[in-house]
């Protein structure tokens, strides 16, 4: 082989190898970026899912409760107002812990009403609340990866200086929500 054509390998080499790790690194942050956006629509989802869940719930719980009327009003205007958030996951968060501490309210005024315990509708409202909330708990864990692994890859070395060159900025809120309710309630439907 020529020394010429060798220089020349060797000069496509030096070029075309740190070429190929920028494209890749710029390409997996963009994957990432998607992914989180992806991920909250996801996350958006499962919490219009509770939103839609929670006039039914306060519903059944006014007939039984009717004097717990602060409750259900903090409830509905919670509701509310994070059903029309389309803000950040900051502000969302925010407003979310507030719908939980409510909703887990809600659910402790029902512990004075046997009768409204015993209600087959309260209690498939409460069995589709427990499983919107696995959802939305699982969806939250998917979203928060995908903000930790695009975090990682921006403040990382050698991947931050591909993320700072081309404007990627290390962001992305942890959405931290607690359950409203943890347990499925222990039902026998069977009629007598």
């Amino acid at each position: 082989m020529s020394p010429q054509i060798l220089t020349l390998i060797v000069c496509a080499v030096v070029i075309l190898l740190p070429a190929v790790y920028v494209l890749a690194q710029y390409n997996a942050l963009v994957a990432l970026r998607n992914y989180i956006r992806e991920s909250w629509s996801d996350v958006d989802v499962e919490l219009k899912r509770r939103y839609d869940l929670i006039p039914n719930l306060v519903s059944v719980v006014k007939g039984y409760a009717a004097h717990e009327r602060e409750t259900l009003e903090r409830v509905t205007e919670l509701r509310n107002r994070c059903a029309a958030n389309n803000g950040t996951v900051a502000d969302q968060s925010r407003d979310e812990v507030q719908l939980v501490d409510s909703l887990k309210q809600l659910l402790a005024v029902v512990e004075n009403y046997p009768q409204l315990k015993a209600d087959q509708n309260f209690l498939k409202l409460q069995t589709e609340l427990v499983n919107t909330e696995d959802r939305i708990q699982a969806a939250r864990r998917f979203y928060n990866g995908n903000v930790r692994d695009y975090r990682n890859k921006c403040e990382t070395f050698p991947s931050n200086l591909v993320a700072k060159a081309f404007g990627f900025k290390s962001e992305g809120d942890f959405f931290s929500v607690p359950p409203s309710v943890r347990d499925v309630p222990n039902v026998d439907f069977a009629t007598s």
